[in-house]
């Protein structure tokens, strides 16, 4: 039973995980090619807090729920052509994001400045996914690829990377403490860092 409860409350955090990045994409500002949205920032909180398993869980339910049409995407948007379009390698660097930040924090420590150097190295993941799409989609160089989808957003993604981190330490202690998410006191430092 105690078991069952416990599976019950993680789904339930992934679930919330989930649509506070539906949410967050919905906070946007529209550029030329790929608009300024707050999913970056929800997929920082995502691996923060969730770490790797459960935060790749959490983005692939992202992905699979805008792929079928649920309108979770930037500008309730949703369908496969958003995943295939210009922005869609974004989307699949989210999931690549989640695990590579939550596997660094599971192999060091859950405390501030080891989740801001796994934002920063996520927020370089998703560039790096986004880039290759939007070059290929739209035929762009290299260059272009980099200004249109890596150039504008680097001071934001810092910014964002900085509040992923601070935030989502916090949450993650307070989610172990309540008992909704279960901790590894190997890896969950207990300072106030």
């Amino acid at each position: 039973m105690q078991h069952r409860n416990e599976n019950l409350r993680t789904y339930m955090v992934i679930a919330i995980f989930t649509a506070i990045t539906a949410v967050f994409a919905q906070i946007t500002i529209p550029l030329p090619t790929v608009p300024i949205t707050g999913q970056t920032l929800a997929v920082g909180l995502v691996a923060t807090v969730l770490g790797s398993r459960y935060g790749t869980v959490s983005m692939v339910l992202y992905a699979l729920l805008g792929a079928i049409g649920v309108p979770v995407f930037a500008g309730f948007s949703g369908g496969p052509q958003v995943l295939i379009g210009p922005t869609g390698g974004f989307i699949f660097g989210f999931i690549a994001t989640a695990f590579i930040m939550g596997y660094l924090l599971e192999k060091t420590k859950y405390t501030f400045p080891m989740a801001l150097i796994a934002n920063l190295l996520g927020m370089v993941v998703t560039f790096l996914f986004g880039v290759v799409q939007l070059k290929l989609v739209l035929n762009l160089s290299w260059a272009g690829a980099m200004a249109a989808g890596v150039t504008p957003f680097i001071a934001g993604g810092i910014i964002k990377a900085v509040l992923a981190a601070y935030v989502g330490i916090i949450l993650r202690k307070r989610l172990i403490s309540i008992g909704m998410l279960k901790g590894n006191h190997s890896i969950d430092h207990v300072s106030s860092n």
